[in-house]
């Protein structure tokens, strides 16, 4: 199967235009390299071309690690907040909150968005040429908020527990931090507008394996405001609004279309597939995170074939509305990798 005009494949899917297959993402973690044997992941990825269509085999992969993802290097971001990781690959956590203690707010600034995005240092001329490449070669372009850009950088500011209990006490001093990082992004949000991109991630994670992280209450309190401001220039320029996260959201999922989300990146299994499709099918655009807990990493490849039927029949549709993504990270067995890769290849196509 060709993988054929991509950008204008997945923007009718997120419109509900009648796209010709089911836009497939397979992501390959770095720590994954070093995991399995390179020879079984580059020979799984190039018999697999719709999901690698640019894949070129090398002698010996070396994987680009983040910042806050490499062994042994632990590293204090543009906000303070000391990152460590136990493995090359995998995001670390952070062990230092500078803001443990309120008595340092005053001294306290933030990042410049001309400069950082505040993980990494970032070229804005560099990107702009990037962008216009982009463009040129009919590419979708993609530009978004990094990873946890707001509740998840608060809590790595103040530590989960302090966050929680400034919401629950009403801590006028969080009202200050919420604001400086709200400024940062919404700056930063204005940068890329100025780069004129199809889509805008804003990707947080905002549940754990059972419910969200914070009450649904102090999340329309404290945290679904800045949503709707960060992503308003989004929507006034006709930009799409994509909201990643992980965990159950299920009490969550209608303030965030509320706030403007037009594609929801959540995880299969933990929200549920029925629920899923119920709640959301047809209302915005599904990016559905394949399940990395139990069929994949521990089912048969039948199994993980039949998950994948199932969701497309469950959740999917003519019109559009669908698109899947997987993570593969150390530990899922190499026949179910390539089950994985069958099954999204052979299935992409099932409402053409």
């Amino acid at each position: 199967m060709i993988r054929t005009n991509y950008r204008q494949n997945v923007l009718k899917t997120i419109r509900f235009e009648r796209p010709a297959y089911i836009p497939m993402t397979f992501h390959i973690n770095g720590a994954c390299w070093s995991h399995y044997d390179q020879t079984i992941l580059q020979d799984l990825m190039e018999g697999h071309p719709f999901l690698f269509p640019d894949f070129k085999r090398q002698p010996e992969v070396h994987p680009h690690y983040a910042v806050n993802q490499r062994r042994n290097s632990p590293y204090v971001d543009p906000w303070g907040c000391l990152w460590r990781t136990m493995e090359d690959g995998i995001t670390g956590s952070v062990h230092t909150h500078p803001l443990a203690d309120w008595t340092d707010l005053e001294r306290y600034t933030p990042p410049d968005p001309n400069v950082t995005d505040g993980l990494n240092s970032i070229d804005w001329p560099a990107l702009r040429t990037s962008v216009q490449r982009q463009k040129l070669e009919g590419r979708l372009v993609s530009a978004g908020l990094p990873h946890g850009h707001t509740f998840l950088r608060l809590q790595d500011i103040r530590g989960y527990e302090n966050l929680l209990l400034d919401m629950i006490d009403g801590e006028p001093r969080l009202s200050k931090l919420i604001q400086m990082v709200e400024n940062f992004n919404y700056q930063y949000v204005m940068r890329w507008m100025e780069l004129e991109p199809d889509l805008m991630n804003y990707p947080e994670d905002l549940g754990m394996q059972v419910g969200p992280m914070l009450s649904p209450a102090h999340f329309r309190r404290y945290i679904k405001p800045v949503y709707q401001r960060i992503m308003k220039p989004a929507r006034e320029r006709g930009c799409i609004v994509h909201m990643h996260s992980d965990g159950d959201i299920r009490t969550l999922v209608d303030d965030l279309v509320e706030g403007g989300v037009e594609v929801i990146n959540l995880q299969d299994l933990v929200n549920g597939i029925d629920w899923i499709a119920e709640k959301l099918r047809g209302r915005v655009c599904i990016e559905l995170d394949i399940d990395r807990q139990r069929v994949t990493a521990r089912g048969t490849p039948r199994d993980i074939e039949d998950l994948i039927r199932q969701e497309i029949k469950t959740i999917g549709d003519q019109r559009g509305g669908l698109m899947m993504v997987y993570g593969l990270y150390p530990g899922v067995p190499p026949d179910n990798v390539k089950a994985l890769m069958d099954a999204m290849e052979k299935y992409a196509t099932y409402y053409a």
